[in-house]
This record gives structure tokens, sequence and C-alpha cells, in this order.
């Protein structure tokens, strides 16, 4: 680039001053650049390289200090790679990313998983960044399976995940209802990864471990993370606290608040733990108590949505839900979004549920209704499920369906639990005709509903006398779910009472046939007590002798077509032999060549391969072999 004459001159001086140490590499770089976008692209590359060197107190090690003489973090192979700086999310990688959020959106999660496989390989790599919005949607929506799909297939590709990847697997695992592996994935991750858990990562693990009923455990992360030096976090404090209201533990709750407000100086500004406090309270009996705690929320400024909806539901579930009314008014008033956030989604199904509770069921249908009408709220699969869950166990059978049919104008997907609950109340309202549609819809929609809900719809459509449905349904499921020994003997024991041994032989046929269900001597004691009803025990034994006959012949017909395609092949080798080449004079050279010829074919038919592959590789062989004797 052009130099000025000020800056030469200056240059200059400060070459012929050899006190003066200036550092030569920038000088000399001002004379070697081209233009100013050279220069900026050097700084960017010089960033870049600082920024792949963490600083040690994100690499989970032990020493205080690195080695004088020790290389660079990202140039030892032994190290775990580090994820992606959030500065690589530019240019097209920037516009994929763009383009994979208006797909999350428009709530099209099929193409946007696919969109996201489909460029790992090719030469715009989403980052990991992209990646993890495409996991948090499929988790929001409860799709488990096709986000631990996706996680695979971006770790088979080498994707290094960051502190949030790991996050969003421990909380599917939790909501999965699988503590045990979520806690196995949260040891590797301290073993293995190169950073440290953050605040978020102790705060799914507790809310996941207190979901699952796993208190013990949940204490025991907590006190790891006060280890590690975390400040007291009160919504950590908070989902412990609701560990202990949940075994209705009042004194592990007030022993709690004691230790909170302890750490942080007497006094608790964050409101979110008083909800817990006041059930702590209840607990108790102390209901003065936990109304002065309930007015000292009124005066607090600090109150997030999740802190108010504890509050609520500590009022609704305790007697007080004229309270909880008013206190669900002034939250209403005080939502400003995005500025104010004092209300969500939690807070309409607390109201719901403290009507339904009172058995207002009407007023509840009508809170439900309006939650649309507010800026990021919306129902989801869970918020209906709640309520069509009220209402059959109330028997209102017929608002229930109602609820139900609003689920697709609200653009809500039904889960599997969403039908158990409309099958279970249809056979209490003796329809048990419905209760087998609801069936076949969930099966017609994708969903797999699991082996408790097919017994349910069996068990019901027998006890009305619907034998052949129950056996249609059972023909369906068991190509689509992995019965047990129960859900055979079952079907078997209902057409044996009706006198249908026929069908429940067929069924031991197919049963043979599918070696998913071990057909023990138990199981085959139970086949011929059902029989022996009728005098036919010997049946049994004449249809598992017929099947060990098919299946020895089958089996005499495979060795039989493979020892077919070894002759084929000895054949074929035969047949390509070049005789002339060696005349009719059998020398040992020429026996141990034939020797080796025929040992490769078998080899070769032995491996499957195909005739012209190896009457190919046997010409060669041969051809090499000869060349050698006539030059020798």
């Amino acid at each position: 680039m052009a130099l000025s004459k000020a800056t030469f001159l200056t240059h200059l001086r400060a070459l012929s001053n050899p006190r003066r140490r200036h550092p030569s590499s920038v000088s000399l770089r001002l004379i070697s650049f081209s233009s100013p976008e050279e220069a900026a692209a050097e700084r960017r590359r010089r960033k870049r390289q600082l920024r792949m060197e963490p600083p040690l107190s994100a690499l989970n090690r032990t020493q205080t200090a690195p080695k004088p003489q020790s290389s660079p973090y990202y140039l030892n192979p032994n190290n775990p790679k580090l994820p992606e700086h959030v500065s690589s999310l530019t240019g097209n990688r920037l516009n994929l990313h763009n383009r994979i959020l208006t797909l999350i959106r428009e709530n099209d999660l099929d193409e946007a998983a696919l969109y996201t496989r489909h460029s790992i390989y090719s030469n715009c790599r989403p980052t990991i960044f992209t990646i993890n919005a495409v996991l948090a949607a499929l988790l929001r929506q409860s799709r488990y399976s096709d986000f631990l799909s996706l996680h695979r297939f971006i770790t088979q590709a080498g994707v290094v995940p960051n502190i949030i990847t790991h996050n969003l697997v421990f909380q599917t695992y939790l909501d999965c209802r699988k503590p045990d592996t979520a806690l196995e994935h949260y040891k590797q991750f301290l073993n293995d990864a190169p950073m440290n858990p953050s605040p978020t990562t102790y705060r799914v693990l507790i809310k996941g471990l207190i979901d699952n009923n796993k208190l013990e455990r949940a204490l025991e992360i907590k006190t790891e993370m006060d280890s590690r030096g975390f400040s007291p976090d009160p919504l950590v404090y908070h989902y412990l606290m609701l560990g202990h209201t949940r075994v209705s533990d009042g004194d592990g709750v007030l022993r709690l608040y004691e230790e909170l407000r302890e750490r942080l100086g007497g006094v608790v500004e964050d409101g979110v733990v008083f909800g817990c406090l006041m059930k702590g309270y209840f607990l108790k009996g102390m209901e003065k108590e936990a109304m002065e705690c309930y007015e000292e929320v009124l005066g607090k400024k600090k109150m997030s949505a999740v802190g108010y909806n504890s509050v609520l539901d500590a009022l609704s579930k305790n007697g007080r839900l004229d309270e909880a009314l008013r206190l669900f008014d002034r939250m209403m008033k005080e939502y400003e979004p995005p500025k104010r956030l004092s209300v969500n989604l939690g807070s309409f199904n607390v109201i719901v549920d403290g009507y339904c509770g009172e058995g207002r069921f009407e007023e509840a249908m009508e809170v439900f209704r309006k939650i649309g009408e507010y800026r990021g709220c919306s129902p989801d699969t869970l918020s209906f499920n709640n309520l069509i869950e009220r209402l059959c166990d109330n028997g209102r059978i017929v608002e229930a369906e109602e609820v139900y049919g609003e689920m697709e104008g609200k653009g809500v997907s039904p889960d599997e639990f969403t039908y158990g609950l409309l099958m279970d109340a249809c056979f209490r309202e003796n329809r048990a005709d419905d209760s087998a549609a609801y069936f076949r819809k969930m099966v017609d929609s994708g969903l797999r509903p699991n082996l408790a809900v097919y017994n349910r719809l069996v068990d019901g459509l027998v006890k009305v006398g619907k034998i052949d449905e129950a056996k249609g349904f059972f023909e369906l499921m068991v190509k689509k779910l992995k019965m047990d020994v129960a859900s055979y003997q079952f079907m078997m024991k209902v057409l044996s009472d009706e006198g249908r041994l026929d069908e429940m032989l067929q069924i031991v046929d197919t049963l043979l046939d599918d070696n998913g269900v071990d057909f023990d001597e138990e199981f085959q004691e139970f086949v011929k007590g059902e029989l022996r009803k009728e005098g036919r025990e010997e049946e049994l034994t004449k249809l598992i002798e017929e099947k060990e006959r098919l299946k020895a012949e089958a089996k005499a017909k495979d060795i039989e077509a493979a020892e077919a395609a070894k002759r084929s092949a000895r054949a074929a080798v035969a047949s390509l032999l070049p005789s002339k080449l060696f005349g009719n004079k059998e020398t040992d050279s020429e026996s141990k060549t034939e020797g080796e010829i025929q040992a490769l074919g078998e080899e070769s038919a032995n491996a499957t391969a195909s005739e012209a592959e190896l009457a190919e590789k046997t010409t060669e062989t041969e051809g090499d072999r000869a060349s050698e004797q006539l030059t020798g």
C-alpha cells in the first residue's frame, strides 16, 4: 500500500536508532500488505489463532500454569477438540443458519433436520449453533427419537458439541424418564469434555432429577455445584424445595430456605423460592406464616413468571383460590412483553387446575381458551392433556372431546397420552367402539402406542364381548410392538375360553416362526393345558415337530445350495484353465499350481464371490505362473 512521507520518514528514523526496539514485524507488515483488506484479513487470522487456545479454566485440568515448552492446546492430538467459536457463524454459514431458523419458525422440523444432515458433508458445514437450534426445537415438541437420531448423526460426523448441546442431551434423557442414562452422560462429560459445566447444566440436572423423584441424587448434584465454587442459585433451591414438598417434608423446605438466606447475607431478593416456602408452611400447618410470606411476595419487585406460578399453585391447592385469582389479575396487568414477562403458559395451567379442583369446569375452559390472546403464550400438547385429563376424571367426556377437537385448529398435535385418556374415558362410559376408534387414529397418525395402552384396549374390548375386534388389534399390533409372554397368553386364553382352539394354534404357529418370544417349557405347558380341555394336547407336539422338520429341510436346502455354488465355481475354474501352456507333462510345479488354483476356487465359492470375478482372478494368476515357467 502507498505510504505517506511522514510515515516513511518515521520508519527510517526507527531503523537508524538501534536503542529503540520497535516491533519490526509490525513495520514490515505495513510495507508487505498490498491493501487495507489484506491487512484486515491478517488481523482476523491472528485473532482466530489466539482464540483457538482457551484459558486454563476452560480445560478441566488440575495444573495452574502450562509448561514453558509445551505445545499449544490445539496442536496436541491427544487433547479433545474444542467446539466452534461464535465468530465462525459468518458468510454462507450464517445464511444457512438463517435458512434453518426460518424452517423452525414455520414448524417444518422434518425439513430443518434433513437440511442440517445434508449440509454436514457439503461445502457449507453448519455450525454447532445451527445444530443446537434444531435440537432445541425437536426437544420442545417432545420428539425425543428424532432428537437422539440427529445427535447421533452429528457425533458420528465429528461435530464437536458445546455446553448447550450437552445440556440438551441431559434434558432429553431426563424428560424421557431415564435419569440414570442422563447421569451416565454427565459423568462422561466431566471426564472427557474440554469444558466445565455451567449453572444451566446444574439447573437442568436438578430439575430433571426432582421430576423423576430422585431427590437424594439432586441434593448430591447441588453439593457438587457448591464444591465447584458456583454462587447460590435461588432457582436451584426452588427445585430442591419443590422436591421436598412432593414428599410432604415441610422441615426440609424450611431448612433449605434458611440455608439460602444465610448464604445470601440474610436477604433473599429473588422471589422464586417463596411459593415453595409457602407450601412448606402449609405442610406444617402454619397458615399464618404462609400468608405473611404471601404479603411479602406482593411487595417484591423481582418476581419472575416461575416465582408467581409457584405462589399461585401454593394458594390454589390450599383452599385459597380467590387470593390466587387476585394475584393472577395482577400478573396480567404487569405483563408487558418483552420488558416484563410476569405470565407464561404455566400460569394459565395453574389457574385451570385451580378451577377444576373447585369443580368450576366452565370457567376453567374459558380461561384455557384465552391463552392464545397473550403474546408469547400458546397452548401446547401438555396443556391440552392437562385439561382433558381433568375433564375425563370428572366424567365430562363430551367437554373433553370438544377440547380435543380444538387441538388441530391451534396447530397442536395429540400424543399417545392424549389418546390414552380418551380411550379410558370412553371405556368408563361404555363406549368401546369409540375407544377402539381413538386407538386406530393413534396408529394411523404415526404414533407408537406402548404395550400398556394396547393391553388396556384389548382388555376393555374383551370385557364387553368384542373378541373379534380384540383379535384384530392383536394381529395389527403384533407386528408393531414387542409383545411379551403375558400378552400372548392373554389372547390365547380368550380364544380358548371361546372354544376357538384352531385360532389359538395359529398364534402358536406364528410365534414359532417369529423368534421374538421364547416359547419355553412353561409357555408350552400353558398351551397344552388349554388344549387338554378339548383332548387336543398332542396337536401342539405335532405342530412343534412339523416346524422342526421344516426348519431342518430349509437348512438342508441351504447346505445343498452352498455345495452347488462350490461345484459351479470349481467347474468355472476348470473350464478357464490354460492347460495347453503346460502341455501333457504333469510336473510337480504344475500339480502345485493346479492345487493352488483349486484351493483358490473353493475359497471364492465359500465367500460367495461371483463366477465372473473368480474366473478373472484365476486367469490372471495362471497367466502369471505360465509366464514364469516359459521364461524360467
